[in-house]
């Protein structure tokens, strides 16, 4: 039997790029550090205005998990936004435009949680906002 438990204080945060003028946002990766192996995973924290880049994953599905404030996701082609609050979710069939973006006013924690675990095929769309 295996198993993995992660203190907060374990977590390594790193900022994304951003366009100039927008806030930051900031990844700790899980993959490693939980030792997945068929899955791969992080926590994301969005200031408030920041935003990730619109792409559509060819591979990999993926499921968001809102941790604390409201997240804004545009979905589909053309895009459509979907509210939701802490405690709610998302998935995302590979193939889906979708982009994250935080307009409240306090920061957006999300957990990202994908599978198969394959990086580099994603496709990266002109942003929805």
């Amino acid at each position: 039997m295996g198993f993995s438990v992660i203190d907060p204080a374990d977590l390594q945060w790193e900022t994304r790029p951003s366009d100039p003028g927008v806030p930051e946002r900031r990844v700790a990766p899980l993959t490693d550090l939980a030792g997945f192996t068929h899955t791969r995973a992080n926590i994301f924290r969005y200031d408030p205005g920041s935003r990730g880049r619109r792409h559509r994953d060819l591979v990999q599905e993926e499921t968001f998990v809102v941790v604390s404030g409201t997240l804004s996701m545009y979905l589909g082609d053309p895009a459509e936004r979907h509210d939701v609050p802490a405690g709610g979710l998302v998935h995302v069939e590979s193939g889906t435009p979708l982009q994250v973006v935080n307009h409240g006013a306090e920061e957006l924690v999300l957990y990202v949680y994908g599978a198969p675990p394959e990086r580099g095929h994603a496709e990266f769309l002109d942003s929805a906002v």
